[in-house]
């Protein structure tokens, strides 16, 4: 095996975790918290522990070692370090991005350090915590990589300020390990014993948890959320039983280094530990070190934008083409220039660039000019625009494929160039910038409302091609005084609609601190509300294939559109699983008989060829991928008319049906209707849905 090297740098997530108090509690008795700590056990004013972080985060370690390809043989959890940004609420959703960031050679026969690097935010939007953890990879050395010298934790040559003696149970993995590392080596005795121990062995991380509550106890006793930074690094296994005392010497305010020993042996457990607190941070959304560009930037909206984005760190590219209000004559440099010269004096950096975004080529070279200059874009916000408006039968082809050119076709020409970078860096928030008028019609600009409109499709299907890059994108309809808009508006609103009462919400949309993707938002004078787009639960017509007639939609229009429980979709599969659901019948009521169906998810597999209906299979040609979980996976081939059943993954399937091992057992022998088992979660089909419905033709299984 050898390290994966094109790893490095690549996104790893988003990656959620659904938690709550109980989660919490949970994790503070197996780090040893109890009764003289009620804070943390007793959800009555709970207060979470700060290296609950690490247990809620597991799966990131996970995917950090699998990614890397490191020997799982000789894997070891070398460093750990966290960095609190905000205290973790008791309860909610935990999402978590990030990548590998380096790899380090000690020697062949010394190994390899792999070097992780997460951030997770919670779905409130506020940014918990940073983790960098480094894995000790005993087996990958020798690679020809570079070396990583580290200085040691300088300790003071005195008696630690504290002492804080602690005795984990002889029983502490079985409860440690239901926080979600239920790695054999902690708790199965012969797979300890083949691992060369002579049991199982205490978590690392378990350890490390008694440390964290000896830290805050000693420094910051009942205040978790005063805990800032907490690292180290694990030199020796520990068995359970076995007490434990942790070291700690103040080394400045705010700072304290410490280690854990072994206190039948003196053993040192954990090393070079290091400690600091102080109150939280200011909670403000910053830019620092990002880089944004805005279209359209030379007044109005985008000037605001601009201005505000570089205020708070931000490295801009400002774009205006310097252009009339109805896109006509020649541009001018001064628009752009005066924005970056504004930025400038106020100690920002910015640079100007003047291309049309109505090309492709201006489009790229907007893009091109923040990589020349700052080397990356992070943000993009797509505000130019332009009107030439008539009422639509004055319409004329020129006037319509103008404001296209600028709204719809431009937001296309910067976006793609734009998206590619972010997609490379594994983030990126983009905001597109709509308009009441597409959002709900106005007279006289049909021209810009179905560019507007254009808009907000674009958005949705990038949110879904964005989405695993950790991409973001939005859309704005401000209500904002600028030149597009001065004759428009009435006096009176056109006072009060000063484009600052914008900039907030696409700010806030454009910051990592942003969970959001994919939604709409009107915003203006300091009022702020969300659109979307909803579907009603509507009324089957067809009866026994039965085309409606006119007659009986006129009869039921009433129902058809009705917005009683309407919904608002992610995507098209899930609208479609609704509508096919609207035909699935309520499954009737029968007396419980005793089950003569499979009774193993082999047995389904095995049965599958022999209930191929090969005629229903003329002309199809699909492989459908079935991952059950608890049980393995398996694909079925179609093709001219043949069936063909394997164990494990192909290559490329056409749809992959996911779904536990009861679960599907239960569809499998008539208890589950497919659609009832895809519309609750349980099945969750992902590649080209309508394949999928294929497979109740293709397979008579009894």
């Amino acid at each position: 095996m050898a390290l994966n090297m094109d790893a490095i740098g690549k996104l790893i997530g988003p990656m959620k975790r659904d938690y709550t108090w109980k989660d919490a509690v949970l994790y503070a008795l197996g780090v040893g918290a109890g009764f003289s700590e009620l804070d943390y056990c007793y959800e009555k004013d709970l207060k979470v522990i700060p290296s609950f972080s690490i247990a809620m985060i597991f799966d990131f370690l996970s995917q950090a070692a699998i990614a890397s390809n490191v020997n799982l043989a000789g894997i070891l959890h070398g460093e750990q370090e966290l960095i609190f940004h905000n205290p973790i609420p008791p309860e909610g959703t935990l999402i978590t991005t990030g990548r590998i960031v380096d790899y380090f050679d000690k020697g062949k026969e010394k190994g390899a350090l792999i070097v992780a690097e997460s951030e997770t935010v919670h779905s409130s939007g506020k940014k918990l915590f940073t983790n960098v953890i480094t894995v000790f990879g005993r087996l990958d050395g020798g690679f020809g990589g570079k070396d990583r010298k580290k200085s040691p934790v300088d300790f003071p040559d005195r008696d630690p300020d504290f002492i804080v003696e602690a005795a984990p149970s002889p029983d502490q993995p079985l409860l440690y390990r239901l926080s979600g590392d239920i790695f054999h080596l902690h708790v199965d005795p012969e797979f300890a014993r083949m691992a060369g121990f002579d049991m199982p062995i205490m978590h690392g991380l378990c350890t490390h948890g008694f440390a964290c509550r000896a830290l805050m106890a000693s420094l910051v006793p009942g205040q978790p959320e005063r805990v800032r930074r907490l690292a180290c690094r694990f030199s020796k296994t520990l068995y359970p039983g076995v007490p434990i005392r942790t070291l700690i010497w103040k080394t400045a305010d705010g700072k304290a280094v410490w280690r854990t020993v072994n206190a039948e042996n003196g053993q040192v457990v954990i090393d070079n530990g290091e400690f600091e607190y102080g109150d939280i941070p200011r909670d403000e959304i910053r830019f620092d070190n990002r880089v944004a560009v805005v279209t359209g930037a030379g007044a109005g909206l985008g000037r605001v934008y601009a201005l505000a984005l570089a205020r708070r760190g931000a490295r801009v590219v400002v774009n205006d083409l310097g252009g009339s209000r109805d896109g006509a004559g020649g541009g001018s440099s001064s628009p752009a220039d005066q924005v970056v010269e504004e930025i400038r004096a106020a100690g920002g950096e910015a640079v100007a660039n003047y291309d049309s975004v109505a090309t492709a080529d201006g489009g790229a070279n907007i893009i091109k000019t923040a990589l020349d200059a700052f080397g990356t874009v992070d943000i993009l916000i797509n505000n130019a625009g332009i009107l030439r408006d008539k009422s639509f039968v004055k319409m004329t082809p020129e006037a319509w494929q103008a404001v296209l050119d600028v709204h719809l076709k431009g937001a296309y020409n910067v976006t793609r160039p734009a998206f590619a970078v972010m997609k490379e860096k594994g983030y990126g928030r983009l905001i597109m910038t709509t308009s009441a008028a597409g959002l709900y019609g106005n007279f006289g600009q049909t021209n810009y409302a179905a560019a507007k409109m254009g808009l907000v499709g674009l958005m949705n299907t990038l949110k879904l091609e964005g989405e695993k890059y950790g991409i973001r994108v939005n859309t704005v309809a401000p209500i904002a005084a600028s030149r597009l808009t001065e004759d428009v508006m009435p006096p009176e609103m056109f006072a009060k609609s000063k484009p600052e009462f914008v900039a907030p919400l696409v700010l806030y949309l454009c910051s990592d601190r942003c969970p959001v993707s994919g939604n709409i938002y009107n915003a203006g004078m300091g009022f702020f509300n969300r659109a979307a787009v909803v579907t009603g639960p509507g009324k089957v017509l067809a009866k026994d294939d039965q085309l409606p007639t006119p007659e009986t939609v006129m009869a039921n229009l009433e129902a058809i559109s009705d917005l009683t429980g309407a919904k608002i979709y992610h995507d098209l599969n899930a609208q479609v699983g609704d509508a096919l659901m609207a035909f699935q019948a309520p499954a009737a009521k029968s007396p419980v008989k005793e089950s003569k169906g499979f009774s193993s998810v082999p047995a389904v597999f095995d049965a599958m060829p022999g209930a191929f209906v090969a005629e229903a299979g003329a002309g199809v040609n699909v492989v459908f991928q079935y991952a059950i979980a608890g049980a393995g996976e398996w694909h079925c081939t179609i093709k001219e008319g043949t069936c063909t059943v394997a164990a494990g993954l192909h290559d490329s399937p056409t749809c992959t049906l996911k779904i536990a091992d009861e679960d599907f057992l239960k569809m499998m022998n008539g208890q589950l209707p497919p659609m009832q088992a895809y519309t609750s979660g349980k099945l969750k089909i992902e590649g080209d849905i309508m394949k999928s419905q294929l497979i109740e033709k293709l397979f008579k299984l009894k």
